[in-house]
């Protein structure tokens, strides 16, 4: 499949590591102009120059999209420079662990805000402009743990969760508006977090592995050519779909007595 984003503009949160920064990379080698979006503005702003470098449009906002005023400036300034909006990926999250009697209410409050109330916001600004150029297509980023449930991560599955139902209600309340909104739900990645802890435990590797069909942990750059898709006309009929990334890991789960 050859997809061409030749003008399209797109905002990705959570864009200076991981996911993010993968698929920021490989819309913008597609001909997209990129609006990154991320608190770590030092990251952020190496990446822009990266894209920058391969002679790609790219901008970088800081922002915390759990903050309003945030989100709508992030969206704004992607109008500003680029004048239209067609694509959003709502991908910025935080992953503590914690089980209901170990996780501060403080915590919770902060999980829910950037990783549901977050997409939520950018969602929500992010809307009117792509009706402007009469449709658009916005995907989130979920996780099998919003699918299935591990031990000890109470907020992060809660907020996962959320995000597949919102996932749900935007795709029914916008498709007449010519605007899809889809949800892809990763397995294990290798991203800068995940990276830190199989270097501190390498030994946590080839059981984590193990919980997935395909007998091994996935790359970012394999998430980001999903988004991909699913953000372009290639996926045309494809909305309200929750889609696991996962290498089988949630049919592992789903098969288990």
């Amino acid at each position: 499949m050859t997809t061409s984003l030749k003008d399209k503009v797109v905002i990705v949160t959570g864009a200076a590591s991981g996911i993010g920064q993968a698929t920021a990379r490989l819309l913008s080698e597609n001909g997209a102009k990129i609006v990154l979006a991320d608190v770590d503005e030092k990251r952020g702003l190496r990446v822009r120059d990266e894209l920058l470098e391969m002679r790609n449009e790219a901008i970088f906002i800081r922002t915390d999209v759990s903050r309003a005023t945030d989100a709508k400036k992030c969206v704004e300034a992607g109008i500003e420079n680029f004048g239209h909006l067609n694509y959003l990926f709502n991908n910025a999250g935080i992953n503590p662990m914690g089980t209901a009697l170990d996780t501060s209410e403080e915590l919770w409050d902060r999980v829910i805000d950037i990783n549901l109330k977050g997409m939520f916001l950018m969602s929500k600004y992010a809307i009117p402009e792509m009706k402007k150029c009469g449709g658009g297509s916005i995907v989130c980023t979920a996780s099998v743990d919003g699918l299935t449930a591990i031990p000890n991560e109470t907020a992060y599955i809660a907020s996962k969760g959320g995000v597949i139902s919102l996932v749900k209600s935007l795709a029914l309340d916008f498709a007449s508006d010519k605007i899809r909104v889809n949800c892809i739900c990763p397995g294990c990645i290798f991203t800068g977090l995940n990276e830190k802890l199989f270097k501190e435990k390498p030994e946590l590797i080839e059981p984590i592995a193990r919980e997935h069909a395909m007998n091994r942990i996935g790359e970012a750059e394999e998430v980001a050519t999903v988004v991909m898709f699913l953000l372009s006309d290639a996926a045309s009929y494809v909305t309200g779909a929750i889609l696991p990334v996962d290498g089988g890991y949630s049919a592992v789960k789903t098969g288990m007595v």
